[in-house]
């Protein structure tokens, strides 16, 4: 191949210079400051004209019946300040008109925004039918179609965000390359809802999901799970935990949360996982006992599978990982709860069948630390209403979701105990359809178990039912001031200014 050689006019003229390298016909005396500022402000606008490479950033929405919400999500895909590159939809199993819906807003996107910036993006959906392994196949499936860009974006078919949130999330993950993941700031859509539960039920998943990302934050913003429902993910941390773990795809379905799984495997390749300290999404609640229970459950038993030590089927616990050391304090918190109260019922009904119950003030306390704690909670809030100041400062509210949790809990430890395989994506599956009765579990057990206490309780003589109760509470009475105490170190945390 001939080579390229430029032309003597094109080439700049070369002038001598002499033994100082000044040139014998040019002053060594610098430029006047009119002359200096002129080139500057000439210099400058030609930097400025040069173009600019920006990252691009590929969407995947892994869509299963979500006729109802997944033109919401890409309405706010499209009214983005940054516009990602492209979005995928991705629509598996369904037996809704998702695709359909979906389907209006396929094509080309473009605009021009108020600077004069014009930015586009392309919508594609794909509807790929029976996928034996549901959310985690559509992942994957829209993995193989952004694979060439630098960031991937994971928005659940249910999650709205503000309009800024991909413009924060992208100047975050882009500031160093260490994070391989931010994951948004997650609440629950507060729309009305009719009826008593429902509302119920969305004011405590608000405050459930405010304490756990207010945790998060005041951890140095260090995420333990970069949840599904609007992440961004660096494609490079992507391939690295991809080759350190042999896989093919970034994620599998060894775990009932693929979400965890993939954080936990990021971190272990070296990259940081973070939680955006302004990007927020509001997630699509769950508005029935009975969908609540089948969410929960499947979140805590997979979290516990991979806590567990030891090989269960192709997941293998890692009980000493750094992403895992809030799960196994929540855990510890969740056993601690049930035990108290369990434990106040059962004194409290034996000392009144015997006429030996005795009231103390000081057993208001920990009830109004706890008061005190879930109403800093939920002020810390961005998007605060009345219904969750009303959820923090009544009691029994607070109280009954928390007893609702400890029966997930029950539910998630029994199942895990149990060693039995169930498909647990297919349960919440069936769950929100309005299918199963599993989630009466826990209250039948604690029906059984109260009676079985009782009739015990009767067999026993008086002597014996004294020392219990005099064993009992102080063991009640220590472990609730311990209790009391770690409510109040967080009551009086600083907060940093951060909101959830």
């Amino acid at each position: 191949m001939p080579e390229l050689i430029a032309s003597p006019q094109h080439l700049p003229p070369v002038q001598a210079q002499n033994s100082e390298g000044v040139h014998p016909n040019r002053s060594s005396r610098p430029l006047p400051v009119p002359e200096l500022e002129a080139y500057a402000d000439g210099f400058a606008a030609i930097v400025e004209m040069l173009p600019s490479a920006r990252a691009t950033i590929g969407c995947i929405v892994p869509a299963y019946n979500e006729e109802a919400s997944i033109g919401a999500v890409l309405h706010s895909l499209l009214g983005q300040t940054r516009l990602p590159d492209v979005i995928h939809v991705v629509v598996n199993n369904t037996t809704d008109r998702t695709v359909d819906v979906a389907a209006a807003y396929a094509g080309r996107h473009a605009r021009v925004d108020a600077d004069g910036v014009e930015q586009s993006t392309e919508v594609f959906v794909h509807d790929i039918g029976r996928n034996p392994d549901k959310k985690v196949g559509a992942l994957n499936y829209g993995y193989t179609l952004v694979e060439g860009m630098d960031f991937l974006l994971g928005v659940d078919g249910d999650t709205v965000a503000d309009p800024r949130a991909v413009e924060f999330l992208e100047a975050e993950i882009a500031s160093d390359s260490r994070i391989g993941g931010i994951s948004a700031i997650y609440s629950i859509d507060d729309r009305p809802f009719t009826g008593l539960v429902a509302p119920f039920l969305i004011a405590g998943q608000r405050a459930q999901f405010a304490a756990f990302n207010l945790q998060n934050m005041l951890r140095g913003r260090n995420m333990a799970v970069l949840g599904g429902q609007y992440s961004i993910f660096s494609i490079r941390a992507l391939r690295d935990a991809m080759t350190a773990n042999r896989q093919t795809t970034p994620w599998v379905k060894d775990s009932e949360v693929e979400d965890s799984l993939l954080s936990l495997q990021i971190k272990s390749a070296g990259y940081l996982t973070k939680i955006s300290a302004r990007a927020r999404a509001d997630v699509g609640g769950m508005t029935t006992l009975r969908a609540l229970d089948a969410q929960q459950v499947k979140w805590n038993y997979g979290a516990i599978e991979l806590m567990w030590p030891g090989q269960r089927g192709d997941t293998k616990g890692q009980p000493f990982h750094p992403n895992l050391r809030l799960r196994w304090w929540e855990n510890l918190g969740m056993a601690v709860n049930a035990l108290t109260r369990v434990l106040f019922l059962v004194l409290l009904a034996g000392s009144l069948s015997i006429g030996a119950f005795v009231f103390s003030p000081w057993w208001l306390i920990p009830p109004v630390v706890a008061v005190a704690l879930n109403l800093r909670i939920a002020l810390s809030m961005k998007n605060l209403g009345a219904r969750d100041i009303l959820f923090a400062l009544l009691v029994v509210p607070a109280e009954l979701y928390m007893w609702i949790r400890i029966g997930h809990f029950v539910r998630a430890w029994s199942k895990f105990g149990s060693k039995k395989q169930v498909d647990n994506w297919a349960e919440q599956a069936k769950a929100e359809r309005g299918s199963g009765h599993a989630y009466l579990a826990p209250l039948l057990l604690a029906i059984g178990a109260v009676v079985a206490a009782v009739a015990v309780w009767f067999q026993l003589t008086p002597v014996v039912q004294s020392s219990i109760l005099w064993a009992g509470w102080p063991v009640l009475g220590t472990i609730t001031v311990l209790q009391t105490l770690a409510m109040f170190s967080k009551l009086v945390r600083r907060h940093h200014g951060y909101r959830v």
